[in-house]
């Protein structure tokens, strides 16, 4: 891997912990020269990680839809800021610049880009590895969901298991040094009634 995708939240939400994680990713990231390419807000948790790799001479390319340009801020401080013109295009500009995928805590549209990136895994859409940095354990009800998911037999469990998730950020990146992708999805015949 030569560069990350970090998919997080523009709001601080109400644990610094959140701020204080998203700043030592990005500047980790810096520190092992891996590229950072995120969603090119100057505030919240985006702001953070993007100042934690700028702050340690790391290289940062933002992507930023022009309509948030005021809601979220558009960063200035960024080695490149990339204007799209909507969500599915920022979306897809990030998974084209990246090798891997890292999710902090985020809200609704956090969500969205995991579980998309999480789709086109399973129908082999990409190889890329995809993980969580569980702070604080955000995100272990999800797991917890996507456990029930498995065992319902709604998704299989080679594509619940091809989700990467440590709560240190070495960890995280070593096992996503190591990643194999799952064999994607087959297509089922399914007879309806």
């Amino acid at each position: 891997m030569k560069s990350i995708a970090v998919f997080c939240a523009s709001s601080s939400g109400v644990n610094p912990i959140h701020l204080e994680t998203a700043y030592q990713l990005g500047k980790y990231l810096a520190q092992h020269q891996y590229t950072l390419i995120y969603g090119g807000a100057s505030v919240g948790c985006m702001g953070a990680l993007a100042k934690g790799a700028m702050e340690n001479r790391g290289k940062v390319i933002g992507v930023l839809p022009h309509f948030l340009n005021k809601r979220e801020v558009a960063a200035t401080h960024v080695s490149e800021l990339i204007m799209v013109e909507s969500m599915h295009e920022r979306k897809l500009k990030m998974h084209e610049l990246s090798d891997g995928i890292i999710t902090l805590p985020g809200g609704y549209g956090t969500m969205e880009e995991l579980f998309e990136m999480m789709t086109w895994g399973q129908l082999g859409l990409h190889q890329k590895p995809m993980a969580i940095l569980n702070t604080n354990g955000f995100y272990s009800p999800l797991l917890h969901q996507l456990k029930l998911m498995q065992q319902e037999e709604m998704v299989q469990s080679r594509f619940v298991e091809m989700l990467i998730v440590k709560e240190s950020v070495s960890q995280l990146i070593e096992a996503m040094e190591k990643y194999t992708a799952p064999e994607a999805i087959e297509l089922l015949n399914v007879k309806t009634t």
